[in-house]
Formats: C-alpha cells, sequence, structure tokens
C-alpha cells in the first residue's frame, strides 16, 4: 500500500527501514470496558532497531462525573453537563484513563470527522506517548475504525506521524511528514455494509493519504474525536506534555458532535489514583473544543 511502513509481525509492528519511515510508537486508541480483555502492547522502538509495538485499542474503563465506578455502555450513569453551545443538545460528562474529547453514543454511526493543529509536545528524559484521532467504535464496543496523528517522546526527542487502524487488527503508520503545527484533518466513513474511507490529510505538509479497508465485525456504537494516553499490557503509558489541542468542525453522522446525535459525552482523562491528565473545554458551535494537558 503505497506510503504505508509499517507490516504486521507476530503481534508486534516492523517499521520499514526508509528513510522517511516515522515508528509507530503506542498510541492506544480505543475506549476499553473494564470487563474487556487485555490490550496489545505498545511502545516506541528501541534505539538502534525498527521494532515497534501494536496498540491497546479500547477505551479504558469510565465513570459518571461523580467518579463512580462504571463501564462504556453500563453501571454509571453520566453526569449531564452545560449543552455546548447554540443548537447543541445536552452534553454528558464521564471520566476516563485514557481517552479526552467527546464521544457520541446511543446510535449506529456511519461517518466522523475532525480538524485540529497538531500540538508541540514537551520532552524529557522520559518516554511518552500520545495521539490525536477520529474514529468509529471502541466506546461500548469491542472493535475500532480509526485514523489520527501520534506525537511522542523518547530520549528528549519528538516523534510526529500519522496512521490508521482497523482494531482488532494492528496499526499502520504512514511515512508521510508530520510536524508540529500542521493542519491536520481526517475522517472515517462507512457504507454500513463493512466497507471503510479512512482519510487523514496535513493540509501544512501538502499530503493527503485515503485508505479503504473492510470489517465484518465493525458494530457502528460510537463516533469520538479525542486525546489519547496509549496502552499497554501493563496499563496506561506516561501522556506525552501535549499542552493544548484545538479540535474543530468535529462532526457525526454528518452533525455537529454536540447536537444531540446520540448521547454526547465529554471525556476527562484521569488516572486510576484520581489524578486529572487532560481536560476537554465546553463545546462552542456544538462543535469545537480544546484538550489540555494537565500534568498529572
Amino acid at each position: 500500500m503505497t506510503g504505508v511502513t509499517a507490516v504486521a509481525a507476530g503481534g508486534l509492528w516492523m517499521a520499514a527501514a526508509t528513510a522517511n519511515a516515522h515508528p509507530l510508537s503506542g498510541s492506544g486508541h480505543h475506549q476499553q470496558n473494564s470487563s474487556a480483555g487485555g490490550a496489545n502492547a505498545a511502545g516506541g522502538p528501541q534505539a538502534g532497531t525498527t521494532t515497534m509495538r501494536s496498540h491497546g485499542d479500547v477505551m479504558l474503563a469510565w465513570s459518571s462525573g461523580a467518579g463512580a465506578a462504571g463501564t462504556a455502555n453500563g453501571g454509571a450513569t453520566p453526569t449531564p453537563a452545560a449543552t455546548g453551545g447554540a443548537g447543541a443538545g445536552t452534553v454528558t460528562q464521564a471520566t476516563s484513563t485514557n481517552w479526552s474529547g467527546y464521544a457520541d453514543t446511543g446510535t449506529k454511526f456511519t461517518s466522523v470527522s475532525a480538524s485540529w493543529t497538531q500540538p508541540a509536545v514537551t520532552c524529557n528524559a522520559n518516554q511518552t506517548f500520545s495521539s490525536f484521532w477520529v474514529g468509529l467504535d471502541g466506546d461500548g464496543s469491542n472493535t475500532v475504525e480509526q485514523t489520527g496523528t501520534e506525537a511522542d517522546c523518547q530520549n528528549g526527542n519528538a516523534t510526529n506521524f500519522g496512521w490508521f487502524e482497523m482494531f482488532p487488527a494492528a496499526p499502520v503508520a504512514y511515512n508521510q511528514p508530520v510536524a508540529a503545527g500542521d493542519s491536520m484533518s481526517a475522517s472515517v466513513i462507512t457504507d454500513g455494509n463493512g466497507n471503510f474511507t479512512l482519510t487523514l490529510t496535513d493540509n501544512t505538509q501538502g499530503w493527503n493519504q485515503v485508505t479503504h479497508q473492510t470489517s465484518n465485525v465493525a458494530q457502528l456504537a460510537s463516533a469520538e474525536v479525542v486525546a489519547e494516553a496509549p496502552s499497554s499490557t501493563n496499563g496506561v503509558l506516561p501522556l506525552s506534555n501535549f499542552g493544548n489541542v484545538n479540535f474543530t468542525d468535529a462532526m457525526a453522522n454528518g452533525a455537529a458532535i454536540g447536537t444531540g446525535t446520540g448521547t454526547a459525552n465529554q471525556l476527562t482523562m484521569m488516572s486510576q489514583g484520581g489524578a486529572t491528565k487532560a481536560t476537554a473545554s465546553a463545546l462552542t458551535a456544538a462543535q469545537n473544543f480544546n484538550v489540555t494537558f494537565m500534568n498529572p
């Protein structure tokens, strides 16, 4: 496939050894129920190798605004929040250990899209990870169809790249350049019969990657636009300090994500110990919001 630099190999990812290859380094991408099985391994490549680990992909258990334990489709009842601007429906609040942003649930979803500016991560000696994406499924379902960008830190250096994923298949990295400050756009569209078109565009660098995929297990249970802390088999990985990421034109089923298409859930990322890791702002115009790193 043109532009793809990764090949699945025994549960790990082997990056193509090309000058433009970007290591797909540990963005777990969709929300996991507390009863779900273990996530795939995730993490950046070791120095001098081209090995990439696969992603843990479902959003980890979330709770109501009051903090009671729950799962994505049951247990806790999300707390109603303020509406997200003119024309918006009621937005509910919930917490997740790996997602912050907005997820719509409660109906069948066949499209999702948004734009964002790739944030500049602040790196130190620690290895950290972050991803920014749009997707269908993953909140209350065990499939996910998604595309977005990664911003990771290793040895004090930042790595940015784009990818797509059709979970439970492993993720695939693109070899086109991505840099902090780039204007990104993404969409996932399905005909409802198992055929998907995933599009990722870097408006600044001038490239557009369109990927056609199929899935006979996609449940189309949710649509989301989120920033994420990737996960491994040992749990959620350290989150990169991405500062602030601004999502605009967030749409689900062709309507603004907060206009009442299903139930819009405003997600705050919190550690299992209760520390706030990232917060999503209220919606403006029912479709624009920021996610802010909180340095837990």
